[in-house]
């Protein structure tokens, strides 16, 4: 084990020094920060550039210690864990690079996580402020256009209810208003309150008020369950991660059973290496599996 501590920290230096060289007489950090953008802008779908923008403007974005952080941490895990399974430094190092391979995708389920909280979140206020301006207004577009200049909106909320005035004036009717938004933000309540104030505007309601106060009170309703939801979900991603890493631990237990020695002498049979680099691609592919889910549809109906 200090043999392998020792031939890390080796590589580590070795690293810095080729970067260093390499940057002629560029910082070290300002060449890999210029490389990692370069490939950044190449390689990164254009959804997920806009999503994470959106994600820097409202302050969660990592800083660059958070990631320097998250890299040391994936790495240094990988490589100690896979060293308890094989103990070759060589599969240690295959594996830590491997890991840290992992973490773009890991920032691309965090940032989708928080944007789509980030637009429910709009979803909610607007549907919440439209009720209460058609209210005082008793007309669409006038509710709009209240909600609109009161900037209680965000982009590219915002600029949607925006879109969606000038298509009513333009067209002189609601309907393909009322479909662009629709179609853009696919929510429930977004549809049922489109749905009511088109049957108000088309048909007329003596009794739209009560009808306004039921939907208000199923946004509110909606809502409390989505929040339910989050903190469940941060209760069960905690417990989630402490029992993934006891399964990759869980190798340890298989030595103390029968013996460092024994042990040893098995993982020299590869296909003993093969089944050890399945539990560990198995138990990868199962935390993995879970960031997803913890990550994704928040906010959804």
């Amino acid at each position: 084990m200090i043999t392998f501590l020792i031939f890390v920290v080796v590589l580590a230096i070795a690293i810095f020094v080729i970067l260093y060289r390499s940057s002629k007489k560029t910082n070290v950090y300002r060449f890999v920060n210029e490389k990692i953008h370069v490939a950044y802008e190449k390689y990164a779908p254009y959804s997920f550039k806009v999503t994470r923008e959106k994600v820097k403007e409202l302050g969660q974005e990592y800083t660059t210690k958070q990631y320097i952080i998250q890299i040391a941490v994936f790495a240094i895990s990988a490589a100690v864990i896979s060293y308890l399974y094989f103990y070759n430094i060589v599969i240690s190092l295959i594996y830590a690079a491997l890991a840290v391979l992992v973490i773009p995708y890991l920032t691309y389920l965090r940032c989708k996580r928080l944007y789509s909280e980030f637009i429910f979140e709009q979803i909610q206020t607007y549907t919440t402020n439209t009720i209460m301006e058609f209210g005082t207004t008793q007309a669409f577009v006038k509710a709009l256009e209240g909600v609109y200049e009161s900037n209680v909106l965000e982009d590219p909320v915002k600029s949607d209810v925006k879109m969606m005035i000038d298509m009513a004036y333009e067209n002189g009717t609601i309907e393909q208003s009322i479909e662009y938004m629709n179609s853009k933000y696919d929510y429930y309540i977004v549809r049922n309150m489109h749905q009511l104030f088109l049957q108000i505007t088309n048909e007329g309601s003596r009794d739209a008020g009560e009808s306004l106060e039921n939907m208000s009170q199923d946004i509110d309703m909606l809502v409390e369950a989505v929040y339910r939801d989050r903190i469940d979900r941060a209760t069960f991603h905690k417990k989630f991660l402490q029992f993934g890493i006891l399964l990759y631990l869980m190798v340890m237990l298989v030595q103390f059973l029968l013996g460092i020695e024994t042990y040893n002498e098995m993982i020299e049979d590869w296909k003993v290496q093969l089944l050890l680099h399945g539990i560990v691609w198995l138990n990868t592919f199962f935390l993995l599996s879970g960031e997803k889910y913890y990550n994704e549809d928040v906010g959804a109906e």
